[in-house]
């Protein structure tokens, strides 16, 4: 299930990640690539020993952690450091699937949910698609700045190589509490139907959260 939050980011917000990447130290993306994915991978990342780092965070981790749209989608359980990566000319990410053990050696987690974060404006660069293949087929996604894609990280995906301009996102993992996609997917269902429910029918409602709470419950894992 892809999920999109809009405006996870301001225009003051995004000025401000924008003016600190453009400070910041960029090394080859193929250093944070697993050895599968090195080979299609062709992109600049943010060194994250770089003293801008801590700086971005702040900014962008913060208002993706508290946003109400990741909280009811991913039930987060951990999250991984990001990564700031950089596409210009020519670069591009070829077909592949996220590695299951995403992070730092010292805080490896399960990366059941990836996370796209948008900080450059559809109109600053050609190309640059992540095309995301499902049971549905597959979906092209280039949103404008500051806005964010979730989907599972059991996707096979790709970004197409960026013909013009600059491309910058914002790229992290997450642990859900609720480890399969199918059953994240129906718990979402059934919390928009709780907020559909909650003006009109208190009867319903309270038997939908039941089942809400009930299959959380069994599919959880602490």
């Amino acid at each position: 299930m892809l999920v999109k939050i809009p405006e996870l980011l301001s225009g003051q917000q995004l000025d401000a990640v924008n003016s600190v990447l453009r400070r910041g130290n960029f090394v080859d993306g193929k250093l944070s690539a697993g050895r599968n994915a090195s080979r299609h991978k062709h992109n600049l990342e943010l060194d994250s020993d770089d003293e801008t780092y801590a700086a971005l965070n702040d900014v962008v981790m913060t208002r993706l952690v508290q946003h109400p749209r990741y909280l009811q989608t991913a039930f987060p359980a951990r999250i991984c450091a990001p990564i700031y990566a950089r596409y210009t000319e020519g670069m591009a990410y070829g077909g592949h699937i996220d590695d299951p053990l995403m992070g730092s050696p010292q805080a490896r987690l399960r990366s059941d949910i990836s996370i796209t974060v948008f900080l450059s404006a559809p109109e600053d660069y050609e190309g640059g698609e992540l095309c995301i293949t499902d049971s549905q087929g597959e979906t092209a996604i280039k949103l404008p700045a500051g806005h964010a894609v979730i989907y599972p990280s059991t996707s096979y995906h790709r970004v197409n190589p960026v013909t013009a301009g600059e491309r910058l996102v914002a790229l992290t993992w997450v642990q859900s509490l609720v480890r399969r996609a199918d059953q994240r997917e129906i718990l979402v269902q059934l919390d928009c139907a709780r907020e559909q429910l909650a003006a009109d029918n208190h009867t319903a409602l309270a038997q939908v959260d039941i089942a809400y709470a009930n299959l959380f419950r069994l599919w959880a894992e602490t």
